[in-house]
């Protein structure tokens, strides 16, 4: 049997997944980092993006809007300020956020927060990839 270590993804609302993994897949803000078991104890920031857990030939993938990623030498811990599994993710909704926050910007005569449209529509972009990258990735 292969070596497995125990992943925990939480966000500020719930925990969306507890359990042994082989590999857990995670964007940070340097890239993309991949931890195994025995991998060397790591606190780094995660981006938006899509974190993947696989145990076996499962595997599970869950959107995560930033946070920590923490690796302690048999736990790691996605501390997310949003956590989603991906396949709750919905496409229509993430591509209405985008349309919204992109006409907020155009609307020069408003008063609107940019920072707070801009992050609107950073969250929509990076559903829609990892949507994109799942979707991809099932098709093969």
């Amino acid at each position: 049997m292969a070596m497995t270590l125990h992943v925990d993804i939480v966000s500020s609302e719930e925990e969306i997944y507890s359990g042994k993994a082989e590999i857990l897949v995670a964007p940070i803000i340097s890239g993309e980092v991949g931890i195994m078991p025995g991998h060397a104890q790591l606190l780094a920031p995660l981006k938006s993006g899509e974190v993947r857990v696989r145990l076996g030939d499962k595997e599970q993938s869950f959107y995560v809007s930033g946070g920590l990623l923490e690796v302690q030498p048999h736990v790691v811990t996605v501390l997310a300020d949003t956590a989603v599994r991906a396949k709750d993710l919905d496409e229509a909704q993430a591509l209405e956020a985008k349309r919204r926050a992109e006409e907020a910007m155009k609307d020069k005569k408003s008063k609107v927060d940019y920072a707070r449209v801009e992050a609107e529509l950073a969250e929509a972009m990076a559903q829609l990839r990892a949507i994109d990258k799942i979707r991809k990735r099932t098709q093969k």
